[in-house]
């Protein structure tokens, strides 16, 4: 009999027809996947281990038409077995339990979950009003970053604290009638490739001499599959993406720390015995564990690889092969995509491996993504109300750490000569000095770009920059040279948010604090001198924060009115974790905002 090794996860909910949705799962052997959708008006619905019946086609819809539902055979990488379920007939406005089976046989939910049911729960069609009649649909986004899954020792004691997404289940569980997520957006490091767990050590070290590189550090494909065993399996968090549906891009730890830092960097790791089958690896279980479920399914009907590792008897080459083209040349492969909600769209930016290295020519962004992104802000402007831009790296940074990266960005340019350039290397590597700020014309662009669509005669009422990556969280505020009138109309903000689950040490909490200090910023300035750079194309200053804990943020978006909270996983005794609201902000006033900071 198949069994369920993983999920099921709820990847992606139609918002414009409210009537589809994804599946994600892994299985332990090939075997056909089906998704029962229990319905009110279905007879069905309480029926256990109905099987998908007969079909030839690999996805579609449940068999006979049976109430909303889908069914798919599953398809092979590296010797797993994967299917992502298309889920059709789903009625707007609706909160329907799931079951899953696997050659008719349920294997989800499970029999001694303690959770309620896993359900999808979709938005009202659009233009019509919500499910409570009203008015506009509200979009609920909670967003964070930088999870390590490493279960803790002694389960009352957790050296890194409570699990922001552990907590975050417990109350959705607890409470079914709370405000829900309508999505969970997650920002990098959801697994950490360089720095594993000792149970993970132990799983290695079985495997192969931890004493050779990439020493305890995952190596391969089937590594890769245990971190996200390891994370997903947890039974809060798998419960909770059986039901959230969520939103993923990797960072630097999801492959290893300081991933495309430079071109020294770069071609110093490529020279070693054990990189390539790393970067590969972690490249080809990203497109299959995070990538494929960001997309709708037209969106995926009409990806040549997918449809090809589907129809082989094993994918592996295939995506072995696109990994490597990837990683050869990031021109030829899209990890950036964009996700509506209504009239809320998210374009999530590709932070890590888009990037052009070259000194003299270094880019967040290569040309192609840059028109890409351009183009998902620019299309449709009047569509949306509100904007996300999903990148893993912060976009303004404290000025102290800003300026310290673009001072370094000069010297490494060789601005201050050879010397210099040699010292800027090895700061711009030993102190991760590569976020927006360190690729100067890469943030005046972003920035230009962002202003522009917040001028625009159909500017959206904010735009909020999600970012996680730097372990704190805060709020940051930009303003433009030449004064009240020189502010585009829409509210632009920074939202940091990180980490989900992990730690800071003390040393780092102060620099980041240091960082928004005067005296920061007048070290900054005097950094920023010596390496002679001008001052940014704009100013900011810190709103909110710095905040640190395990923690998410979640913005609240209705018609064009904003809010954002965030909440931190806190011990309150010796087993009772629990989200504690430490931030309530409205971010737009009753009227739609007319100027930044409205």
């Amino acid at each position: 009999m198949a069994k369920l090794r993983l999920g099921p996860l709820l990847r992606y909910v139609d918002w414009e027809t409210g009537d589809n949705a994804t599946i994600w799962v892994e299985t332990d052997r090939p075997c056909e996947v089906e998704v029962a959708c229990a319905d009110g008006d279905e007879d069905d619905a309480g029926e256990g281990g109905a099987g998908p019946g007969g079909g030839d086609a690999d996805v579609g819809a449940r068999p006979g038409g049976r109430g909303a539902g889908g069914c798919g055979r599953t398809w092979q990488v590296a010797g797993h077995h994967y299917a992502l379920v298309p889920v059709t007939g789903l009625r707007p406005g609706r909160d329907v339990p799931y079951r899953v089976l696997l050659d008719g046989a349920q294997v989800w939910p499970l029999a001694d979950s303690p959770f309620p049911p896993s359900t999808i729960r979709t938005p009202a069609a659009r233009g019509d009003d919500t499910a409570d009649g009203a008015g506009p649909e509200t979009v609920r986004v909670a967003f964070g970053s930088c999870r390590w899954a490493t279960p803790p020792a002694d389960s009352s004691h957790d050296p890194v604290g409570p699990d922001a997404l552990d907590t975050l289940a417990k109350r959705l569980a607890q409470d079914p009638g709370a405000d829900r997520p309508d999505v969970l957006v997650l920002l990098g490091d959801q697994v950490y490739a360089d720095e594993t767990s000792a149970a993970t050590r132990g799983r290695i070290a079985a495997r192969r001499d931890i004493d050779e590189p990439p020493w305890d550090q995952v190596a391969d494909y089937e590594e890769y599959s245990h971190l996200y065993y390891e994370s997903w399996l947890d039974p809060e968090v798998r419960w909770l993406l059986s039901t959230v549906p969520s939103s993923m891009i990797f960072d630097d730890h999801d492959i290893i720390d300081d991933w495309n830092t430079s071109a020294a960097w770069l071609s110093e790791i490529r020279s070693t015995s054990w990189w390539h089958e790393r970067v590969l690896s972690g490249l080809m279980s990203y497109w299959v564990y995070q990538h494929l479920g960001n997309f709708s399914p037209a969106e995926l009907a009409a990806d040549k690889l997918y449809a090809q590792v589907r129809a082989a008897a094993d994918g592996t080459d295939l995506v072995r092969e696109f990994a490597a083209l990837s990683d050869s040349d990031p021109a030829c492969a899209r990890w950036s995509y964009r996700r509506d909600f209504g009239r809320v769209r998210l374009v999530m930016v590709d932070t890590r491996a888009a990037r052009v290295l070259e000194e003299g020519d270094r880019s967040m962004l290569d040309d192609g993504e840059m028109e890409w992104v351009r183009d998902q802000l620019l299309t449709d402007h009047g569509g949306y109300d509100h904007l996300l831009i999903g990148t893993s790296l912060p976009w303004l940074l404290p000025p102290a750490i800003h300026d310290a990266e673009v001072w370094d960005a000069a010297l490494c340019n060789g601005e201050r000569g050879a010397r210099w350039a040699r010292i800027g290397e090895k700061m711009r590597q030993g102190a991760d000095l590569e976020h927006w700020a360190a690729f100067p014309c890469s943030f005046a662009w972003l920035t230009a770009l962002i202003a522009r669509v917040g001028n625009g005669p159909n500017a959206p009422a904010t735009i909020c920059v999600m970012s996680g990556d730097v372990h704190h969280a805060y709020i940051a505020e930009p303003h433009w040279p030449g004064g009240a009138g020189a502010q585009p109309r829409s509210r632009v903000l920074q939202l940091t948010c990180s980490p989900v689950h992990n730690s800071i040490p003390r040393s780092i909490r102060l620099g980041f604090r240091f960082g928004w200090s005067r005296a920061g910023r007048w070290l900054g300035r005097a950094l920023a001198r010596h390496g002679r750079v001008p001052r940014p194309v704009i100013g900011w200053r810190k709103t909110g924060g710095p905040w640190f804990g395990n923690q998410l943020m979640t913005l609240t978006l209705r018609g064009r009115h904003a809010d954002l909270r965030l909440d931190q996983a806190r011990r309150k005794g010796e087993s009772d974790d629990r989200l504690v609201g430490v931030l309530n902000r409205r971010l737009t006033q009753q009227g739609d905002p007319s100027h930044n900071g409205g």
